[in-house]
């Protein structure tokens, strides 16, 4: 494992021409625009919510004013960054301390009619439920093909899935609802399918999943949870879930719960089986599902509690979910394309796979000129979502 010193530069929202700089002028304002439609706020709100927004565009990135339980963890965080623009900081700082302050705004820690609300709970629910119809003609498939290329479909599916980020603004319509995975086989630049099948059907003691996305991306973790399940791979799945409102589409317990819910009424005999089972895991506790406040910090993985380490640990298999799961692992720096995973990752505490659609200006692991074809081939290759990474790490001795 690389000293800490010897880390790259972090990907910095000051960096002209980045995509993370875009993130910052373009896709935040337009994430408080969301919310401001989709919930009746009282003037008071909508005022902060402007006021933050101005922000933004040209003025100092302000602490935090309320006091609450983390106020003191942003406000040190922020320190390192007075006197600093949105365009100056470390691009991580920058998103996760945009949510913060979002709910800040929002009055989600606030005794009142605001406290404990999701600002993003209407898109959530705009999309689980629009996505339950589109995916159930896939699940005719369900449980009809032999279990390495029902595995396949739905790791592949729960890979893709991850396109429908909220706060990305992905066109749904390129999002391929079909569990057939050799449509974009081709499009994942590592994929180790055939090595998390062989080490999976050895049989481990538990399989942890770091989940991303409500919507369809997390009804395809819960198939594929039920998978390994049902295949007597594994006699028990956790699922750490995000505490509070996060990155827009992040999967919180509330939307969790309510994803088994859709399946369990949804149209597709398969789909209704599927919630029951699901159901049923959770009651005997062979599924279960945790959220850690942690996840929702600007930390990297390296810097994790001593705490989730040690819950970590106790998986023989972690699935990694999503661009911002990948970024944290590898401290959201400019590693050259050539890094190996492996040598960046060996602080983590357990065997793990990552399942990532590329959404940001960072990617370790490829062939020597194979970043640069890419770049020929697809300028925006590492930002727009249409490639994708299956990776197995496992720990050596």
């Amino acid at each position: 494992m690389p000293a800490l010193q010897s880390i790259p530069p972090p990907l910095m929202t000051s960096e002209p021409g980045s995509f993370a700089r875009y993130t910052i002028i373009d896709r935040k304002p337009q994430i408080i625009r969301q919310v401001m439609e989709d919930n009746s706020y009282s003037p008071d709100i909508m005022s902060a919510l402007q006021a933050f927004k101005d922000e933004i565009a040209h003025q100092p990135i302000r602490p935090l004013y309320e006091s609450v339980q983390d106020t003191e963890f942003w406000n040190s965080a922020l320190s390192a960054y007075a006197g600093k623009t949105w365009l100056e900081v470390p691009w991580y700082f920058a998103e996760t301390y945009f949510y913060r302050r979002l709910l800040e705004a929002v009055r989600y820690f606030q005794p009142g009619a605001w406290q404990g609300r999701d600002p993003f709970r209407e898109q959530k629910r705009r999309q689980m439920e629009s996505d339950i119809p589109r995916l159930a003609p896939a699940w005719a498939q369900y449980f009809t093909q032999e279990p390495g290329l029902l595995f396949e479909w739905l790791l592949h599916s729960s890979l893709w899935g991850n396109r429908t980020d909220l706060s990305h603004f992905s066109d749904r319509a390129d999002v391929d609802t079909s569990l057939d995975a050799s449509k974009h086989r081709h499009l994942i630049l590592i994929n180790h399918t055939a090595q998390l099948y062989a080490y999976l059907t050895v049989g481990v003691r538990r399989v942890d999943f770091i989940n991303d996305n409500a919507g369809s991306e997390l009804f395809f973790d819960l198939a594929l949870a039920d998978f390994i399940l049902q295949e007597g791979w594994a006699p028990q799945v956790h699922m750490h879930l995000k505490n509070q409102p996060f990155f827009v589409s992040d999967a919180m317990p509330d939307d969790f719960q309510r994803s088994i819910a859709l399946l369990k009424a949804a149209p597709a005999a398969r789909m209704r089986e599927l919630g029951a089972r699901l159901d049923d895991a959770l009651a005997t506790g062979r599924l279960k599902a945790t959220s850690d406040p942690f996840l929702t910090t600007c930390l990297m993985y390296r810097q994790m509690p001593a705490h989730l380490q040690s819950q970590l640990a106790q998986a023989d298999l972690v699935f990694l979910k999503g661009d911002v799961n990948y970024r944290r692992l590898l401290d959201d720096a400019h590693w050259p394309f050539t890094t190996r995973m492996e040598d960046v990752t060996g602080y983590f505490p357990a065997p793990f796979a990552v399942l990532r659609t590329l959404k940001g200006e960072i990617m370790v692991g490829l062939r020597p000129g194979q970043a640069e074809a890419l770049a020929a081939e697809d300028p925006q290759w590492l930002t727009n979502g249409k490639r994708g990474v299956i990776q197995l790490i496992q720990r050596t001795a």
